[in-house]
């Protein structure tokens, strides 16, 4: 058949997660820059391939038997022991020597120069569809802390990067950040860690309780602490890397803690308590735990007082982590639900037959395009922003942008996640409610990611702080208003019209609350933030499906379309009374990526 044929497939696993998803393929070629997207493709194929059929096996066997802790050893000494399932230690070597992090910040084989982050983020994509929200949260910490000590350190802690960034697995060091404190939560500034400079042994000893910590046993953690005499709030606060080992010893990796029969002796380890794990409705996979920091030696990052900018700047990577996870956890939920639609037969046919169920997956698909449109052109941003600094050079609007899109992405791909993951289950009915199903695990590991680096208010607050105090506003209005002027084809000229007509508005609307009461401004920053979304993706989408009805491909066109119609249009009786039948005559080429040329959705718009 033309398009995929999704009855090929018992389940989504078994497969190539790259080679199905043509959707991230399209993206990751758009926002590669100069030649990468050519040389990274076969990395990202064989990825997709070991994420497909290795890592998604074992995912679901560690989600069953994740990490265990044992604080003390039988004489009572700490040992913050925590022991993985083998499942998941073969995940974390084939993931990191896959270069999931380490192409981003070092050169790979057979190149001169690191990839951009665009690499890094489509990788950490293709390894959400196995291990979702699970080991994608370790990955994603040990970028974001080489990425701070790329930009904070003066050197001291190069032994570190390097283990941050290896791709090999021995001389690799995991990273990890202990932000949250049980009286703080999302106020950083009320963090009570304090840090005192130890002269005899040369480094800083932190005291203080860290409440939710996921990768707790990470070879080098992060973590914000007080400095004796530093002001309160957030500008008192300064970054430390803090090693799970005696840092007089050295960088501690994975394979010197494998050398050792079981864990490290107390005398190898850095002096601080694993409490215990949470037990948490979903992400098993990754040990969250409380942390005792008790006289426990770390390093200052950069300078003394920076540490809620060097946090910013992880959290930004962390965000956009949290918004590509979401996005493929969408990718293996619309995958499941596809192979599902195409297998299963009710009343004599297969269930993808029926007229709601057509509908759904057509919804389901647009919504997946719309969240990974919207999240790659603000990794796009975010990775421009960072070759132009490694360049010596700034790129002002780039970061402008990053910094608008960063949260609104997370904020909304979450929520979509979740209803995308939802639904996936009520598709397969009880059985997809059940543990043997991949489902139920999309969906407890999907919950969290509204909660992750920040909540949906914390993050509504963040957009409206990116436009007024930095005036992302205005690169925002100038990269819509580009993306709209190059749509003039006649079957996007509706849906474009409607775009430009809720743009002005959306633009009014900054407007009007610039001029309001900081409270008011409050109260509208989720509807505003949800409005961005909205109106950017219907502008990214149009201005893309232009160059593919150019290039003689209509798909996009008519994804576009539905986007636009369903998010942004106004109908009459809710659209009951309009006669519209496009999930049932376009489902084949929306669901499918059956093949068709620039002419069907002109003719569908006449």
């Amino acid at each position: 058949m033309d398009g995929v044929d999704y009855t090929d497939y018992d389940r989504g696993r078994y497969c190539n997660y790259w080679e199905l998803d043509r959707t991230l393929q399209r993206e990751l070629e758009r926002i590669y820059p100069n030649d990468e997207f050519g040389w990274a493709t076969s990395r990202l194929r064989e990825f997709g391939a070991v994420v497909g059929h290795t890592i998604a096996e074992n995912a679901d066997h560690a989600d069953e038997h994740g990490p265990e802790l044992r604080t003390y050893d039988r004489e009572g000494n700490v040992q913050n022991y925590v022991d993985y399932p083998a499942s998941l230690k073969e995940t974390e070597r084939l993931a990191y020597e896959a270069g999931v992090v380490a192409d981003a910040f070092e050169a790979p084989p057979g190149r001169v120069e690191p990839l951009s982050h665009s690499h890094y983020f489509g990788m950490l994509y293709l390894l959400s569809y196995a291990e979702t929200s699970g080991f994608v949260c370790p990955a994603a910490m040990t970028a974001g802390v080489a990425h701070v000590l790329e930009l904070f350190d003066d050197g001291d802690l190069e032994a570190y990067y390097e283990g941050l960034t290896s791709r090999d697995h021995d001389d690799l060091i995991e990273g990890a950040m202990f932000l949250t404190e049980k009286q703080g939560g999302s106020d950083v500034g009320a963090i009570e860690t304090t840090a005192e400079y130890d002269e005899e042994s040369d480094c800083w000893r932190l005291t203080g309780e860290k409440w939710f910590c996921s990768n707790v046993d990470a070879e080098g953690t992060l973590a914000l602490a007080r400095t004796p005499d530093a002001p309160e709030g957030t500008a008192g606060l300064s970054m430390f890397l803090v090693p799970h080992g005696d840092p007089e010893r050295g960088a501690l990796t994975k394979g010197d803690r494998e050398a050792f029969d079981g864990n490290p002796p107390a005398a190898v380890l850095n002096r601080q308590r694993y409490r215990r794990l949470k037990d948490k409705l979903g992400t098993t996979n990754v040990p969250t735990g409380e942390v005792e920091f008790e006289g426990t030696k770390a390093y200052l990052v950069g300078q003394k007082e920076r540490g809620f900018e060097q946090m910013a700047e992880m959290l930004n990577l962390e965000r956009l982590s949290n918004a590509v996870g979401a996005c493929g956890i969408m990718g293996r939920a619309l995958l499941e639900s596809k192979i599902h639609a195409a297998t299963r037969e009710a009343f004599g046919q297969p269930i993808a037959e029926f007229p709601l169920l057509q509908a759904d997956l057509v919804d389901m698909a647009v919504d997946h395009e719309a969240a990974t449109v919207f999240t790659f052109e603000a990794v796009r941003y975010f990775s421009e922003r960072e070759r132009a600094r490694r360049d010596g050079e700034e790129a002002e609007t780039a970061a402008k942008m990053m910094r608008l899109l960063t949260p609104v992405a997370k904020l909304r791909t979450a929520r979509m996640a979740i209803d995308t993951a939802s639904y996936a289950m009520e598709i397969r009915g009880g059985d997809g409610y059940v543990e043997e199903a991949v489902t139920e695990r999309l969906l407890r590991d999907a919950q969290v990611l509204p909660i992750w680096e920040g909540t949906e208010n914390v993050l509504s607050l963040d957009v409206i702080r990116a436009l007024d105090r930095e005036g992302a506003h205005e690169p925002f209005a100038e990269v819509v208003q580009a993306y709209l002027d190059t749509v003039d084809h006649p079957t996007l000229a509706d849906a474009a019209e409607t775009v430009e007509s809720e743009y002005h508005d959306l633009l009014s609307a900054m407007a009007d609350l610039a001029g309001r009461d900081e409270e008011y401004a409050q109260l509208s920053a989720k509807r505003l933030a949800n409005y961005i979304f909205d109106v950017f993706t219907g502008a990214l989408l149009l201005t893309q499906a232009q160059t593919e009805l150019e290039a003689g491909n209509g798909r996009l066109a008519l994804v576009a379309r539905r986007f636009v119609e369903r998010e942004l249009a106004s109908h009459d009786a809710r659209g009951i009374t309009d006669g519209e039948r496009f999930a049932v005559e376009h489902f084949d080429v929306i669901v499918k990526f059956a093949s068709v040329g620039p002419d069907t959705p002109a003719e569908d718009g006449d």
